[in-house]
């Protein structure tokens, strides 16, 4: 087989996968314009004269905008906490010294195999010790640092020249004075990508919220939409715009550091 026909078949492949990706999104996206019942009235949900009655009834009847707020700043501040802790931590394992490095590390990652459903309970009832059940703080709690975040910034942290920071110590720098301005710097890609990571998981995240929150008021978007299946359960078209508002941001937000999250997976791959 030649080379041009490797490559033909090559992105070929590409081109299939992509669309099995988009399809979907793409008639999500439309379905949401389509007046009630067109999905059941033909099979791809076409007939009809787009509309915007959906994302109005979202908005002026349901208060989506609400959930949206509520759901953007639980997020915002999930992300930056996290990325503060895990960037400490991972820094920390990566390059200090300092008894009991390694096997605290290697506890840390055999959390990674246990479920995260398995400790909503105990975290749960702490919680509501602490009077925090139904408060914003409380939905924060899980997500303010992460294994996954502390072991990927370890990783990265761990291509810094020693020298680099040696010399930087010699010069009278504090730890602190390294951290904020070597470190942050030089892990400017991999911190984007775990700022990615964590807002989408906080943006998308339902059962914690669902478990934690009481007043409606205080609902997340993924929470507020699913009290929709109830009340809605036949329109989907509805169901769709609702599911528009909830991927259009993040999906914003991936295109925008799309940059930064190459430029860390290629310097992963170089590091190998």
């Amino acid at each position: 087989m030649s080379r041009r026909v490797t490559v033909l078949l090559l992105h070929a492949g590409m081109v299939l996968a992509a669309l099995v990706v988009v399809a979907p999104l793409a008639w999500m996206l439309v379905l949401s314009f389509m007046p009630a019942g067109s999905a059941a009235a033909s099979p791809l949900g076409l007939g009809g004269t787009p509309t915007l009655e959906h994302y109005r009834t979202l908005f002026a009847r349901l208060d989506v905008a609400r959930a949206i707020a509520n759901s953007a700043g639980l997020a915002a501040g999930v992300t930056a906490v996290s990325l503060v802790l895990n960037s400490l931590a991972g820094y920390a394992f990566a390059k200090l010294r300092f008894r009991g490095r390694e096997p605290v590390f290697r506890a840390l990652l055999t959390a990674l195999v246990i479920p995260g459903q398995l400790g909503m309970l105990p975290l749960f009832l702490l919680l509501k010790e602490l009077g925090l059940v139904d408060t914003y703080l409380g939905v924060l709690v899980p997500g303010l640092a992460s294994v996954f975040g502390i072991f990927l910034v370890r990783q990265y942290a761990q291509g810094i020249p020693d020298s680099l920071l040696d010399a930087a110590r010699t010069d009278g720098a504090s730890e602190l004075t390294i951290y904020r301005t070597i470190v942050l710097r030089l892990c400017r890609p991999v911190l984007v990508t775990l700022a990615l990571f964590t807002f989408m998981g906080a943006w998308n995240d339902f059962l914690w919220p669902l478990v934690i929150l009481a007043d409606q008021d205080r609902y997340t978007l993924p929470v507020a939409l699913a009290g929709l299946l109830g009340e809605h359960a036949q329109d989907a078209e509805l169901m769709m715009a609702g599911a528009v508002l909830t991927v259009a941001p993040v999906l914003l937000l991936f295109v925008v550091l799309q940059r930064y999250y190459i430029e860390s997976v290629a310097a992963g791959a170089l590091k190998e």
